[in-house]
């Protein structure tokens, strides 16, 4: 089994009377593409925040080192740097977070975002702003990237390079966690899953180990289909 990098336990939040979380345990382990799957309102984007350090939780730990230094977080739907063109803000990631500058010919060509660089990051439709946004992940140094919907505005053929482009990286080190709302996109991508619903973790493991525990719970052995796994465990 690889190390584990980030252990979250029992982690817990609340708005008001929502329990948006509740006593949320799970691991990231070094090296895997990790996904966190929920239905809408499962409380997927408040865990993000709250391990991210993006605000705090109300009970629980997380244990694995300084946030800062072990995790970046891409959220979903922003606009950083707006007036600027996408050339300024890859560089500016890169020499603000002290990323490795190698990468960067590389991660501009894979995610196709030459033609891009001049554009302003406020100018750039959702797909491309998406690949800017994955690039600004990509070219900083922590060791666990945590991306909020990788896919979303994405056509086709761009999730397919994306899906590479985040696959080859995992493969040279980088330990990628990932909150996907398409489950088949997340079953071509990620290594083990973390099943979030009404702020409860449901099950975590593999395809065959969720498939094996939906098949226990359901009581139908003929479950192999992912999205039917899936409902079956949430």
């Amino acid at each position: 089994m690889a190390e584990t990098l980030l252990q979250v336990t029992a982690l817990s939040k609340t708005y008001g009377q929502l329990r948006a979380l509740d006593n949320v345990t799970f691991s990231v382990r070094r090296g895997e593409i990790l996904g966190l799957l929920g239905p809408n309102g499962s409380g997927k984007t408040t865990l993000f925040e709250c391990v991210a350090g993006i605000q705090p939780a109300d009970h629980g730990q997380i244990a694995g080192g300084r946030t800062s230094e072990i995790l970046f977080y891409v959220p979903d739907g922003i606009v950083p740097w707006p007036e600027q063109p996408l050339w300024w803000a890859l560089e500016f990631a890169l020499g603000f977070f002290k990323g490795p500058k190698d990468l960067y010919p590389d991660v501009v060509d894979a995610l196709e975002l030459t033609s891009l660089l001049n554009s302003r990051m406020g100018a750039l439709s959702k797909g491309q702003r998406k690949r800017a946004l994955l690039a600004i992940g990509l070219l900083t140094p922590q060791p666990i990237l945590l991306i909020d919907e990788p896919f979303d505005g994405l056509d086709l053929r761009q999730s397919r390079e994306a899906v590479e482009t985040l696959r080859w990286h995992s493969s040279h080190g980088r330990t990628l966690f990932l909150s996907v709302h398409q489950i088949l996109d997340a079953a071509k991508i990620c290594d083990r899953f973390v099943l979030l619903n009404a702020g409860r973790v449901c099950a975590e493991g593999s395809v065959e180990e969720l498939t094996e525990l939906a098949a226990q719970r359901s009581g139908q052995q003929n479950i192999t289909d992912f999205e039917e796994v899936f409902l079956a465990l949430t």
